[in-house]
């Protein structure tokens, strides 16, 4: 900041400066103490929140035939008998569902990591191991999980060898092909009992309705309703005399 004077042509306003400096360094401080605080609160909530949702995740575990148990007398206390028995019905296809899902799901995740690393051995390519596991966890994701581990891989060789990370891309390319379009479908699909194609539209329809939750709760979802619908119609049918091959 300059000054004028009569009397000595041009001088710096040194208070002004201050000031100024006084004033940015205040607001920048400020700015980073909130960030720090929303960030470090952000992070203790997502923590805490795991904690209590883990710990009553094993609480239910420990407890859940007693739940089981009063759940029933409820709904045949205040319902039908007819209705709590199909209420029990739906609950009992839905707790083997999403358990075969997630079965199916750990499997699909392990054949993709051993996928990957035998690849990655034969066409030499380092950290082998280190992207197999990060494979294995992330693909728990469906079908898109695998894309994770695929952006920090790359990141990894283009440090060491960028064209081995460019190599890389294009052998996660076609093992992603072969997973999604052949593996994931018919694992997942057979052991939550869903074809092939409508594993495919679940986890499209969830992922764009919900994002990852979508994609990890709509297959299994789907998998319920397919076999309501598919008992609902072959009950029509039977009512009907007909039979449609």
């Amino acid at each position: 900041v300059w000054v004028s004077k009569a009397n000595a042509g041009l001088e710096l306003d040194w208070n002004k400066i201050k000031n100024s400096v006084f004033s940015f360094l205040q607001n920048g401080v400020s700015r980073i103490l909130s960030s720090t605080f929303t960030i470090a609160s952000s992070v203790f909530n997502s923590v805490f929140n795991f904690i209590v949702g883990f710990v009553f995740a094993i609480y239910i575990l420990f407890q859940k035939e007693n739940l089981a148990r009063q759940i029933k007398k409820l709904l045949y206390a205040y319902l039908s008998e007819r209705a709590a028995e199909r209420i029990i019905s739906i609950s009992t296809l839905s707790n083997k569902t999403f358990s075969r899902f997630v079965t199916g799901q750990c499997t699909e995740a392990v054949i993709l990591g051993l996928m990957f690393y035998i690849s990655m051995l034969i066409f030499r390519f380092p950290y082998a191991i280190t992207v197999a596991v990060l494979v294995v966890c992330t693909a728990l994701i469906p079908v898109f999980g695998a894309f994770i581990a695929c952006f920090i891989g790359t990141f990894l060789m283009l440090i060491t060898n960028p064209v081995k990370a460019l190599w890389f891309v294009l052998l996660f390319l076609v093992l992603q092909q072969v997973e999604g379009n052949f593996i994931y479908p018919r694992v997942v699909g057979s052991s939550v009992g869903l074809p092939a194609i409508w594993v495919m539209v679940a986890v499209t329809v969830g992922g764009n309705v919900a994002g990852i939750v979508g994609m990890l709760l709509c297959v299994p979802l789907c998998s319920v309703l397919y076999v309501l619908l598919k008992e609902e119609v072959g009950e029509r049918l039977r009512k009907k005399q007909l039979s449609i091959n």
